[in-house]
């Protein structure tokens, strides 16, 4: 029987791209998201493919949506491998003053929240025989702070980094390993979803060098760069490697 994975967020940008990438290594793929519509459109993309994929509606910060989801995860597949914790917002940018603390709430409840719960309630599953829980965070709160008023948005990033080493000493001794990938600039539509205000109280004037991704003389990563990453967390060729913040961000990160 082929392996499984889930992936939270999984109907778009690093979500999507990491099911794809997971689906092609031989995976079946559950993803799961708040929009049935893009969920059923990311899974019949992978099974024109030739993939097996099923679609699961919840909200990550909700615990009985979650429940209900993995229930129905477990009826389909019987076993769960891998676990993709892709799901997340921007939410709102704003100096510490002007951020609202509903505002802030809402943030930490689906970045930090939702990664708790994703996790929480997938570990029996994967007790059973072991597996890879992959975290998506960021380079923001990570290895860079300097995005204008992403307080919220940082403050869960570095969490979910900490819980991605704390969870690695916890879950090791079943045979459960647990990574950090921490994107940089990607050509997504997450910018999209995103409320900035008052940039101009926050920022701080810097002249960057032409081109602020060394690598590729400042050209985004593709979703899919990340969803390799994702994908060689998830296989066997890292067995040795948990507790690991890995960044992808082709050197963004130390420049800023």
């Amino acid at each position: 029987m082929a392996k499984v994975a889930l992936v939270t967020g999984g109907a778009s940008g690093i979500g999507k791209a990491s099911a794809f990438a997971l689906s092609k290594a031989g995976y079946a793929v559950a993803i799961l998201g708040r929009t049935d519509s893009e969920n059923q459109r990311a899974v019949a993309e992978i099974k024109a493919a030739g993939g097996d994929a099923m679609a699961l509606g919840a909200d990550i910060s909700d615990e009985d949506q979650m429940r209900g989801a993995l229930n129905d995860l477990e009826e389909r597949f019987g076993r769960l491998d891998v676990v993709v914790a892709s799901g997340g917002i921007n939410g709102v940018w704003a100096p510490i003053d002007d951020l609202k603390p509903d505002e802030w709430d809402k943030t930490i409840a689906v970045n930090l929240r939702g990664t708790f719960l994703t996790v929480h309630l997938t570990v029996p599953l994967l007790k059973r025989q072991g597996g890879s829980i992959i975290v998506i965070s960021s380079i923001n709160g990570t290895r860079t702070f300097t995005s204008p008023g992403a307080t919220a948005y940082s403050a869960t990033k570095a969490a979910q980094v900490a819980m991605v080493q704390q969870l690695a000493l916890e879950l090791g001794r079943h045979r459960i390993r647990i990574n950090a990938v921490c994107p940089g600039a990607v050509e997504t539509d997450i910018d999209d979803n995103t409320s900035r205000r008052h940039e101009d109280e926050t920022a701080i004037p810097v002249e960057w060098p032409e081109g602020d991704i060394p690598l590729t003389d400042g050209v985004p990563a593709k979703a899919e760069d990340v969803g390799e990453v994702v994908s060689f967390l998830a296989s066997d060729a890292s067995r040795h490697v948990t507790g690991s913040p890995i960044w992808v961000d082709g050197g963004q990160g130390l420049l800023r």
